[in-house]
């Protein structure tokens, strides 16, 4: 068995996951894991699937003819970390531009890697604007210092005037 990564989009429909795992199933592959989201009438996600290597062109033919999606495969690694851990960013505030590329950068100064991001703008009545809102899981050193971290967090927050919580 050798690991495969696939990424897909299309417009969304019910049954499009139902192909992909009937496909993986038929070539003996085991379904790894999975992340799915439905943004604007389409459907993205991404799947770890364990293969056959015979099995990998079959299935690469298979997902090239996809009727509904554009799907990417990559060969997977298994993922060496040395000592990381996990810390996780939350970040509320009236929605304005700017705010996911202040805290990227911010992350990125810190070389921090961030492994899961999920964002969203909701009707935030009492104010009359959007809410944007924020969760970032990061992979943080375990020697790190997360003070000096906090506190560029925290001027970026004074900035933008949203709440931006480490935890």
């Amino acid at each position: 068995m050798k690991p495969l990564i696939f990424t897909l989009v299309g417009r969304d429909k019910p049954g499009l996951i139902d192909s992909l795992a009937k496909q993986v199933r038929k070539l003996n592959g085991n379904w790894l894991g999975s992340n799915f989201s439905h943004m604007a009438g389409h459907f993205a996600g991404f799947v770890q699937i364990d293969l056959p290597h015979e099995s990998h062109q079959t299935l690469i033919d298979a997902f090239a003819n996809h009727p509904d999606l554009t799907i990417h495969l990559v060969s997977a690694e298994a993922a060496q970390k040395d000592k990381i851990e996990l810390a996780e960013i939350d970040i509320m505030g009236n929605d304005k531009v700017g705010i996911v590329s202040e805290l990227t950068t911010v992350l990125n100064q810190f070389n921090i890697n961030i492994v899961k991001f999920e964002t969203s703008c909701e009707s935030a009545p009492n104010w009359g604007s959007l809410l944007f809102k924020a969760h970032a899981k990061v992979e943080i050193p375990q020697d790190f210092d997360t003070g000096s971290l906090r506190s560029a967090l925290e001027d970026i927050a004074n900035d933008l005037i949203v709440d931006i919580e480490l935890n």
